[in-house]
């Protein structure tokens, strides 16, 4: 039999696309999916299920979703501005705009007391912050340590009970703590993207949530995108959910009248602060596959230069970074429930450097807790959004974003 064309996925490609995440929302594990996937100039969309996982309203194409971690990869582009306009250079110290983390300690080993340290061996640079590698971060195999009992205690992370204080006491706090690692040796996850919006909001005198709207979001079209939602606009936002992890019952996390979004913060993390809809996000990741420059009514305004894009969707990690944060994704699949095996990272995503599943070499985007998932593919000129209101405290989000990239994958014209 012969499989009908569409020039950009089949046919039948599209209808198993669509099966596929149709049982994850039958499976009542899902409430409610929006996905928008394109390969060149064609856009497909499937939105299926409800805002809540009791029934109410359907999600629609713009629902608009907590994009938890797949804030990184949007929001770092406000730095790389700063480079296009040599406001910042990659190996400048910080501790130029960053007085407060100047003459650093480092731990003697990450489990160490906090008062057992050495001198770090050079300043943190910019570079160091882009790469998150600037020696502090998130590592879930560490909980328990000094430092991170500290991190967690000063309200240094989000969603956390101790709140999030404003960008300079959250950087005074900051520079209270030793280092884990000496500055550029390792790669660690979540800090130095929140870090990195401290960094460009003393550097440009802007909060980070303005200058990021003025410089990227509103370029490219992306008037749902921001640190908050509108009063006016919070019953596009379902609640999010955190399933009780050993029974499955749904919990609410998030709700949108008087949850957390619903109010600018006062932190707007990097790191996993942005609300936004499936159709924002693409016209982000298709400007990066552009080489930096905005597509359909916008076209031909450049928001990044094409060797700031290379930057940022191209493995920055050396071999010996790039070897532990393979063993972190390997050693602990029980904890990401296998997501992280890309093998690289450029700044503020991943970057897939071998062929662990069906995506290629080269694909670059990263996957937010909240159940987001959102990547670029420069070799099938593909980019996928996927979005849902389920959090990774069980692993049925998760299992969805597999889900749709195997399939999506699979559904190639070629």
């Amino acid at each position: 039999m012969t499989t009908e064309r569409n020039h950009d996925f089949t046919k039948t490609g599209l209808v198993r696309i669509r099966d596929v995440l149709a049982r994850h929302v039958d499976s009542e594990r899902i409430p409610g999916v929006v996905a928008l996937f394109s390969r060149g100039p064609h856009t497909h969309t499937v939105e299926l299920g409800t805002m809540r996982h009791d029934g109410g309203a359907p999600v629609a194409r713009d629902t608009v979703f907590r994009m938890a971690s797949t804030s990184k990869p949007v929001t770092v582009a406000a730095a790389m501005v700063l480079l296009d306009e040599c406001r910042l250079r990659l190996d400048d110290p910080v501790q130029e705009w960053l007085p407060e983390l100047a003459d650093r300690q480092v731990l003697r080993r990450p489990d160490s007391p906090l008062d057992e340290t050495v001198p770090a061996r050079r300043p943190i640079t910019v570079r160091d912050v882009l790469g998150s590698t600037f020696g502090l971060g998130m590592d879930m195999t560490s909980i328990g340590t000094p430092v991170m009992n500290e991190v967690f205690a000063k309200g240094l992370t989000p969603n956390l009970p101790t709140p999030m204080p404003g960008p300079d006491e959250w950087l005074r706090r900051l520079g209270e703590l030793p280092l884990m690692h000496q500055p550029g040796e390792r790669w660690q996850y979540q800090i130095a993207s929140d870090l990195l919006g401290v960094l460009v909001a003393r550097v440009t005198g802007q909060p980070f949530d303005a200058f990021l709207k003025e410089r990227v979001f509103d370029p490219l079209g992306m008037t749902d995108t921001g640190f908050h939602v509108p009063q006016d606009q919070l019953h596009r936002l379902p609640p999010l959910y955190a399933p009780d992890p050993v029974t499955g019952e749904f919990q609410v996390w998030d709700e949108a009248a008087g949850g957390r979004h619903s109010t600018p913060p006062a932190f707007p993390g990097g790191g996993g602060g942005l609300n936004s809809t499936a159709d924002d996000y693409h016209a982000y990741f298709r400007m990066l596959l552009a080489g930096g420059r905005a597509a359909g009514p916008n076209g031909g305004h450049r928001v990044l230069s094409k060797p700031a894009v290379a930057l940022m969707t191209t493995n920055r990690l050396t071999p010996e970074q790039q070897h532990a944060r393979q063993q972190l994704a390997l050693d602990n699949v029980h904890i990401s429930f296998g997501q992280g095996q890309h093998g690289g990272w450029g700044y503020g995503m991943a970057v897939r450097t071998y062929r662990g599943d069906y995506a290629p070499v080269g694909q670059f985007g990263w996957d937010g807790g909240s159940g987001t998932s959102t990547y670029a593919d420069p070799v099938n000129d593909v980019v996928g959004i996927l979005l849902t209101q389920v959090g990774a405290s069980v692993p049925h989000s998760i299992h969805l974003m597999h889900d749709f990239w195997t399939t999506l994958y699979q559904a190639l014209d070629d």
